[in-house]
């Protein structure tokens, strides 16, 4: 199991960014593929955005795709989320998940159920 730790969630008004960092431990980060989700009050969580081990390919939801972008950096076992253009509707906590053992795994594979370790979340919210 890898241990996820994110971090750099707030308050921000509409139309404005943020960044969330995502810490992983141990030392095979490069061969994990790393996904972001967020989960509304009383909604499902959804799928927001995926990165394969080396950070080359990334795949996004419709409802973020443009705004937002996922990269990574393994040498420091990190993953972000840059946000931008932010809206109400993006207010939710949002979680760092890892799927190990994912060589040969579709990065557009948008169940939760196929990562094996999360994080414990961390609120944005986005005021109108």
């Amino acid at each position: 199991q890898v241990q996820l730790v994110e971090s750099g969630g707030g308050l921000v008004q509409s139309g404005g960014s943020l960044t969330l960092n995502c810490a992983a431990s141990g030392r095979t980060f490069s061969n994990y593929v790393m996904g972001w989700f967020r989960q509304a009050p009383g909604k499902a969580r959804d799928f927001v955005a995926s990165s394969s081990m080396s950070g080359s390919s990334t795949y996004y939801a419709d409802s973020v795709k443009g705004r937002f972008t996922i990269s990574r950096d393994n040498a420091k076992n990190t993953v972000y989320l840059q946000m931008n253009s932010l809206t109400p509707e993006d207010t939710a906590v949002y979680y760092c998940a890892a799927r190990i053992n994912a060589y040969g795994a579709r990065l557009n594979d948008p169940r939760t159920t196929v990562y094996d370790s999360w994080g414990q979340g961390t609120q944005v919210t986005v005021s109108s």
